[in-house]
């Protein structure tokens, strides 16, 4: 079976498992596992096409979803159930796990993200699209890449978050992307769609948004409950869509609160 690369952070008795977004990678919710260490051991997985995990040959919500399913049984998730926390891409998948195999998660937490198909605002292709002009035969420095990504990415943290997809080759005499770009540039309408799937989760759901965020809109609601009807909205104030990086602190608290309820 494929199985995902995963990072293992705390120790405590309630068992998570992070799923981030689109360019991430599982360590980029760290700060808020190392947040929850005593109360929860964190299982932080690079979802497919990303940071170590193997690539696939297209992008599909639900194979994604059902590689982490397969990853969980392999940890034996169906004798004891995790809590699955996903933030917007992750988000999706997440909840599309939930909903085709149900029985391996007693809890889930979607950040900044809907059940919803949204037009393409164009900020997903201008990321993908600039960081595929680098010219990785002419870059001799990570500083240097820094500098051409900053002709298209003004923002210096948006470019650190992206940038952790490039790594050495194994040679070491070169660099290479770990995010299967080139995928995701052909595949922008799969990654802001949803595609049709049925059925309802009943267990407890925590769905945070970021106050800044445009991605959970109020018409969202009535979708989300459709799905799962046990669903409790927060909002995390002074956050984008990138909460957990905005306010690992408040992120934390709210999913030690959620998962200390019984």
């Amino acid at each position: 079976m494929t199985r995902l690369h995963a990072i293992e952070i705390g120790h405590g008795p309630t068992r998570l498992v992070f799923l981030h977004g689109v360019f991430g990678q599982g360590k980029n919710f760290g700060n808020v596992a190392k947040l929850l260490a005593d109360q929860a051991t964190s299982v932080l997985l690079d979802l497919p096409n990303h940071g170590r995990s193997p690539w696939t040959d297209r992008f599909d919500l639900d194979l994604f979803a059902d590689l982490v399913a397969g990853e969980l049984r392999a940890r034996d998730t169906q004798a004891e159930p995790v809590t699955l926390i996903g933030h917007s891409m992750g988000g999706k998948v997440a909840m599309r796990l939930a909903l085709r195999h149900p029985g391996l998660l007693n809890r889930l937490v979607v950040a900044d993200m809907s059940p919803v198909a949204r037009g393409d605002d164009g900020e997903f292709q201008h990321l993908v699209d600039s960081l595929l002009r680098i010219d990785l035969d002419r870059i001799t420095t990570r500083k240097q890449a820094d500098e051409a990504l900053s002709a298209d990415v003004h923002d210096a943290a948006v470019r650190a978050f992206l940038l952790q997809n490039l790594h050495r080759t194994p040679t070491g005499d070169g660099w290479r992307w770990l995010a299967n770009l080139g995928l995701l540039q052909a595949s922008i309408d799969k990654l802001v769609g949803w595609p049709p799937i049925s059925g309802r989760w009943h267990g407890p759901v925590l769905w945070l948004r970021g106050a800044n965020s445009l991605h959970v809109q109020p018409a969202d609601e009535p979708i989300m409950r459709s799905y799962f009807p046990a669903v409790q909205l927060i909002t995390i104030p002074d956050a984008g869509h990138w909460i957990h990086a905005d306010q690992p602190q408040a992120v934390a608290s709210a999913i030690a609160e959620f998962i200390s309820r019984g």
